[in-house]
């Protein structure tokens, strides 16, 4: 299949600068969303948008859905399908359950298309830089027709097996990042207390065994990593309220599994607090000041 023409449905803070790149690569890029100012700087950006996501999709080999949960999904792919039979590659990049990834995989290939989930690891500045990490699920045909278009949005793309083993991988990803960042902000508000300076912390740790990501590259104290979301008052990069959505969705693959995840747990029920206390909008590193308490 020779894609030349892309769809992006939904043109968020994520789908929008994936659309971008894609558009400045060259291919036809066309998109939707339900927001006129979402529709509005994907169209100064060079994305040809359109009032509907079918009409988006029209004519286009590949379509890219990134949209907020697995029932919008199942929702637009439906509506998609059942308006063009063509054959077509599909991509969702969304966030969503295992099973929901394998029901909208079913529904596509049963039509006679090609599909792979592909959630994605980086945030929103990965999306602009076009530096996502794609956990793809999917056969090995779709994963090497999708291939070419993940390596304009990303540059790590990684083939986990069949359908949903993306979405499975990511949420696997997430309860350990979880889990991470509440084990550092306890040893951090530890350190504050027995005396010790945030960048002496940061200079040992950073050097040591305790390293992690959330350390070196999302550490959630100021003035010590320039990346950080704690120099701009936990804006985030990935907000709390994501950090949660993910952990649900470990949660509910972890009961259908049978599988035991006490500190999982433990992090679902503490992001869970969180966001009820009204944080969901900060980045996920800002549940230290939950913990300072």
């Amino acid at each position: 299949m020779s894609i030349s023409t892309v769809a992006v449905i939904g043109l968020g803070n994520m789908g929008g600068p994936m659309a971008v790149n894609l558009a400045k690569s060259g291919l036809a890029t066309r998109g939707f969303d339900v927001s006129d100012q979402a529709r509005s700087i994907a169209e100064e950006a060079g994305v040809q948008t359109f009032d509907t996501a079918v009409e988006a999709a029209q004519g286009a080999e590949a379509v890219i859905t990134m949209l907020p949960n697995g029932d919008l999904v199942k929702k637009v792919v439906g509506e998609l399908v059942e308006s063009d039979s063509t054959a077509k590659l599909y991509i969702d990049s969304s966030t969503v359950s295992v099973q929901d990834a394998r029901e909208v995989g079913e529904l596509i290939n049963e039509q006679g298309s090609l599909f792979v989930d592909a959630p994605v690891s980086g945030g929103v500045t990965g999306s602009q830089a076009g530096t996502l990490a794609f956990m793809v699920g999917g056969t090995e045909e779709a994963f090497n027709q999708a291939k070419p278009l993940l390596d304009i949005m990303g540059r790590s793309i990684t083939h986990c097996g069949q359908s949903g083993n993306g979405q499975a991988v990511k949420a696997c990803n997430n309860m350990i990042l979880a889990v991470q960042q509440l084990v550092l902000s306890e040893a951090i508000v530890l350190g504050e207390r027995l005396g010790l300076e945030h960048q002496a912390f940061f200079d040992v740790v950073s050097n040591a065994t305790g390293n992690s990501w959330s350390l070196s590259v999302n550490a959630p104290i100021p003035d010590v990593v320039p990346t950080s979301p704690a120099n701009n008052e936990f804006k985030p990069g990935f907000s709390s309220a994501l950090m949660l959505k993910d952990l649900k969705l470990a949660m509910e693959s972890a009961q259908a599994t049978g599988t035991n995840t006490v500190l999982g747990k433990i992090a679902a029920d503490t992001y869970a607090a969180f966001v009820e206390d009204g944080h969901g909008n900060l980045d996920f590193s800002a549940v230290i000041n939950e913990l300072r308490h």
